[in-house]
């Protein structure tokens, strides 16, 4: 069934930036931006952590999470063991929501409008699953070239 297949593509990503976080041999380095880079791996990590936590825990999960978006990109110097405990939690939520959702789920529309259209729940879990794909590729290369 296609929710234990993305359940499956979920834990292994989300593990995976878990794995980038840890991987940082200068915990500072995880906050650091230069040039053209304007997101750091901490702020783009934060960022994952909300999308999943907004999408999936709060409107497919009713987890009851409340996003604060700004501070996604706002906060700073927040500890890697921390970050990697909040990485933990949405893997948590993550794997809950998705052991309650049904054929019949993903076949209906998503609650919200995310992206200005109306589309299938499982349509923008495929979405939500390239963007992490996106970020956590982004945070991969941040590691390699900032954490000097």
């Amino acid at each position: 069934m296609i929710t234990e297949d993305l359940q499956s593509l979920y834990t292994r990503d989300l593990n995976k930036l878990k794995l980038e976080i840890e991987s940082y041999q200068d915990e500072a380095s995880i906050w650091k931006t230069d040039k053209n880079i304007s997101n750091s791996a901490g702020n783009l990590c934060l960022h994952l952590i909300g999308n999943l936590n907004h999408f999936i825990g709060a409107q497919l999960g009713n987890s009851g999470y409340i996003r604060k978006r700004e501070l996604e990109f706002s906060l700073k110097d927040i500890p890697r063991a921390e970050l990697i405990e909040k990485i933990e939690g949405t893997l948590e939520v993550v794997i809950s929501t998705f052991n309650t959702l049904s054929r019949e789920d993903l076949e209906k529309d998503f609650p919200l409008e995310a992206l200005g259209y109306k589309m299938t729940t499982e349509y923008f879990l495929i979405h939500l699953f390239g963007h992490l794909s996106y970020h956590l590729g982004q945070i991969n290369y941040h590691r390699r070239l900032l954490d000097i």
